[in-house]
């Protein structure tokens, strides 16, 4: 390999080494090969070496840009769970760098026929007892059942703020609609017409006399350009019984701050034309902003209108999905005591028996071969002959273990 690298600059391949064959060359690699899992996900990747990173020249050349990676795995052995503890961990390392943890739930997966089984289900199998697996699959699914139910109810709070909103939404529409149907009315009530059938401009500017619009409207203009109000209403004329106010706001373009007359018309709401902005090239035009501005409130009305349509067609769907209840909360509850006590059942055989249960157990199988002794001896005695009874009711036999009480010793003959 270093005499190719350094005369020739030939494309060598390394031998296999230590069980790991490899096809290494110098400006890149047309695969790996792999016969053991790493511990770490970043090993994992790191041993591709040059192949999947940029600038390998062999794959793009000769390979059509693809390397081949060939990870060597036994199905239905522990393979399988080794590859899920790497995918777990790197999962958890990239919510770890995201910021995205949230609550955690780990699954080691299920046993079927193609990735083998978990290890959980291996301990329950290996240790000989079924009970062990039989929870092992009550708490997958159990967490299921648990996940289902937080989504749910995750949902109906979302649908339930959704529909909270948008009931205030209707009751809000609803209410400028009939705040504004009051002053279109007003405004109808109020306006005058020419022989035409058009509305009159009856505005009027404090410190104007004439009813000219152009005079009128040129007023309008210069308290456009020099009006300071500091950000309040400031009365300034009135049409038809509504007053007509500027305020003076503060805004930056390009980077300098200006001052920025606006002008309404108020009533219920504060009705504006162009934003509020006068035709500062038109004096008749800047008259007629506030008339233009109430009749401007049919549109606006229609407007909420349609907005009010469309909520009350959303607002039943809505109140569908917040009163549903999930229906598997019984299923969920058998589950959960069931699993309870199977682990009763299994924490009772795995715990050692307590020293005065042994002694007792220990005793009651000493007593029981002297008690079947004792009952040997009495039928025996029984078939003796009468003149030998004296003998046999004064004679005891005893045995190391037994313990009897001083009171229910009889009293006879020491052998």
């Amino acid at each position: 390999m270093s005499r190719s690298l350094h005369t020739n600059r030939d494309f060598e391949k390394l031998e296999p080494y230590e069980g790991k064959p490899s096809r290494t060359v110098l400006r890149g690699e047309e695969g790996s090969n792999a016969l053991d899992l790493p511990d770490r996900p970043s090993d994992l990747q790191q041993r591709d070496g040059r192949g999947v990173r940029a600038g390998n020249e062999i794959a793009k050349h000769f390979a059509g840009n693809n390397v081949d990676v060939i990870i060597y795995a036994v199905e239905k052995s522990l393979d399988s769970y080794k590859f899920n503890l790497l995918h777990c961990k790197q999962t958890f390392i990239s919510q770890l760098k995201s910021g995205a943890m949230g609550a955690r739930t780990i699954d080691e997966g299920a046993m079927d026929e193609k990735s083998g089984m978990n290890f959980s289900e291996y301990m329950a199998l290996l240790s000989g007892n079924t009970d062990l697996l039989d929870k092992a699959k009550l708490e997958k699914r159990i967490a299921s059942l648990e996940g289902e139910r937080k989504s749910f109810h995750k949902g109906r709070r979302d649908s339930e703020f959704k529909l909270e909103t948008k009931v205030k939404e209707l009751g809000g529409n609803t209410a400028a609609i009939e705040a504004m149907t009051e002053d279109w009315n007003r405004f109808l009530a109020a306006a005058r017409t020419d022989k035409d059938g058009n509305r009159l401009n009856a505005v009027r500017v404090d410190g104007v006399d004439s009813t000219d619009e152009k005079v009128i409207g040129k007023r309008l203009q210069e308290i456009a350009k020099n009006a300071t109000t500091g950000g309040l209403y400031k009365p300034i004329g009135e049409l038809y019984g509504f007053p007509i106010k500027v305020v003076s706001e503060r805004m930056l373009k390009e980077g300098l701050e200006f001052t920025d007359n606006r002008f309404v018309v108020e009533g219920n709401y504060k009705y504006t034309y162009n934003n509020g902005h006068l035709a500062m090239a038109d004096p008749v035009a800047a008259a007629r902003n506030f008339l233009n501005a109430l009749e401007r409130i049919p549109s606006i009305i229609d407007q909420y209108k349609g907005k009010n349509e469309v909520l009350e067609k959303e607002i039943p769907q809505l109140q569908e999905i917040a009163g549903k209840v999930w229906k598997k909360e019984d299923e969920l509850k058998q589950l959960k005591s069931e699993l309870a006590a199977l682990d009763r059942k299994i924490q009772l055989e795995l715990a050692p028996p307590t020293p005065e249960i042994a002694e007792k157990e220990n005793k009651e199988e000493q007593i029981k071969p002297m008690m079947e002794g004792a009952s040997q001896i009495h039928n025996t005695a029984s078939n003796r002959d009468p003149t030998k009874d004296f003998i046999t009711e004064h004679i005891v036999i005893g045995r190391p273990s037994s313990q009897l009480s001083d009171e229910n010793r009889p009293r006879g003959i020491k052998m």
